[in-house]
């Protein structure tokens, strides 16, 4: 490797350098291929951002509580050098308002509402609810209640909206219970790999404090429904498809793969889980510092 290699910022914050299980693997991934790597924090003001040929967001998990600071900081960065995703996606994905826009598409996500502060709740017809904040990461603001705790869950809605935040109702899914969440992975729109998360949200349970909730992770073989609704997430998102996709689904009561969210910021992408993996991601990033990319 030469002085003349680029360099690639693979963009965390101090307080999810050490818990993030993906830096390691991709770095060395990207070295392999040539690439210089270095990790910096997004919020470091020492940080000159020109310096480097690609800004890769990763695992950027403080940004749901400095939204605002954050989506500012993607947009002065990409005016000197590439970030990857791109501001656009970003602004687009850090609001779960646009499954709205996926089920206007066709698309079958999990029946979502949503009310900004002053707006009137409207909870689905299901045995149990989850309520939590419309930009949120890592089940935090996230909580389950039974139809006989509305009470309760619209207190947790109200508190939400007076910390200025929009809150999103969706049925809680007990398919979750036994299969779990599919976590379906994609680099440039082509099928990477999936894994299986274990159920997050408990009964009565409180807010998460950490980062994110801890997770049950393993390896997932997907169905061939999962992997045609999944294709069709990332032909839905706008712009095309992105270096990295993960598209969350959980079943149905009829059996059918929703989805519960696309993963296009900061999304842990779980290469312990597939071996080649993060070699695949490299790839893709490698052919993004080519001049005709």
């Amino acid at each position: 490797m030469s002085a003349h290699s680029p360099t690639v910022a693979l963009v965390t914050v101090d307080a999810a350098r050490s818990l993030d299980e993906d830096l390691a693997p991709l770095t060395a991934a990207l070295t392999g291929q040539g690439v210089l790597v270095e990790q910096p924090s997004w919020d470091d003001p020492k940080i000159d951002w020109s310096r480097y040929a690609l800004a890769l967001l990763r695992s950027t998990w403080d940004y749901v509580d400095r939204i605002d600071e954050f989506l500012q900081w993607v947009e002065r960065t990409a005016r000197v050098t590439r970030v990857l995703n791109p501001p656009e996606l970003v602004r687009w994905n850090t609001d779960k308002r646009y499954l709205a826009d996926l089920e206007r598409r066709g698309l079958p996500i999990i029946p979502s509402s949503f009310a900004a502060a002053g707006e009137p709740l409207e909870f689905p017809d299901s045995a149990e609810w989850v309520v939590k904040p419309a930009i949120g990461a890592g089940s935090r603001g996230a909580r389950r209640f039974r139809r006989d705790e509305e009470v309760a869950a619209r207190a947790h809605a109200a508190t939400l909206q007076a910390a200025g935040r929009t809150v999103l109702v969706q049925p809680y899914l007990a398919s979750v219970e036994q299969r779990g969440e599919t976590a379906l992975i994609f680099f440039d729109g082509a099928y990477s790999h999936a894994i299986r998360k274990g159920p997050l949200l408990q009964a009565g349970g409180g807010d998460v404090t950490a980062l994110f909730a801890t997770e049950d992770i393993s390896v997932r073989q997907a169905t061939a429904d999962e992997l045609v609704v999944g294709a069709r997430a990332v032909v839905a998102i706008p712009g095309g498809a992105p270096l990295y996709a993960r598209v969350d689904l959980i079943e149905s009561v009829h059996g059918t793969p929703q989805i519960l969210e696309l993963e296009l910021t900061e999304p842990s992408l779980f290469f312990a889980h597939a071996p080649g993996s993060a070699d695949r991601l490299a790839a893709s990033v490698r052919r993004r510092l080519t001049p005709e990319s």
